[in-house]
């Protein structure tokens, strides 16, 4: 990433956006502009509608629990669930678990933006890393995922970028 990087993203991480210029940093902050400027798309709950806190709950929950839990796991730090304020991976874990047994999607029913985020951490945590066990729970859910007509175009592009096929 070259240092004038920095004019977007002050730390030069990613994801960032710039949208007619307006720059938005931070997945879950980027999920949610998205979801606001393209309502049409149907990846949020409206206002009001029962299952937008648990949208909003986990949008933010993938990048200040999941992501730093399997981070630190990935690094093979040793700590106790007060030591930081992400809490302990087991219990991570076992959140996962117990939410994505009782419902399909992580806010519910219907499948939103929350998804992208979760559904990649739990694909990267699994088959990249090698730090979230492989429990048929979240085999489950990634397979909804991964059936997605979007989700099919995505992985097309990525071959394409990567020089092979889908």
């Amino acid at each position: 990433m070259p240092e004038s990087y920095r004019d977007i993203q002050p730390n030069k991480k990613v994801p960032a956006i710039v949208d007619d210029g307006t720059v938005v940093t931070e997945r879950a902050a980027i999920c949610l502009y998205l979801t606001e400027k393209f309502p049409e798309a149907g990846l949020a709950p409206a206002v009001g509608d029962s299952n937008r806190a648990a949208f909003l709950s986990w949008l933010v929950y993938c990048d200040s629990v999941f992501d730093p839990c399997v981070a630190a796991r990935a690094q093979g730090w040793e700590y106790v669930s007060n030591d930081f304020s992400f809490g302990a991976f087991d219990d991570m874990v076992r959140h996962l678990e117990k939410t994505l047994s009782a419902r399909p999607y992580i806010a519910g029913d219907k499948f939103t933006a929350a998804d992208t985020q979760l559904g990649s951490g739990i694909h990267f945590a699994i088959n990249i890393l090698g730090v979230l066990p492989k429990k048929q729970i979240f085999e489950d859910y990634l397979g909804r995922l991964t059936t997605r007509p979007a989700f099919q175009r995505f992985m097309a592009k990525d071959a394409a970028a990567m020089g092979g096929s889908a």
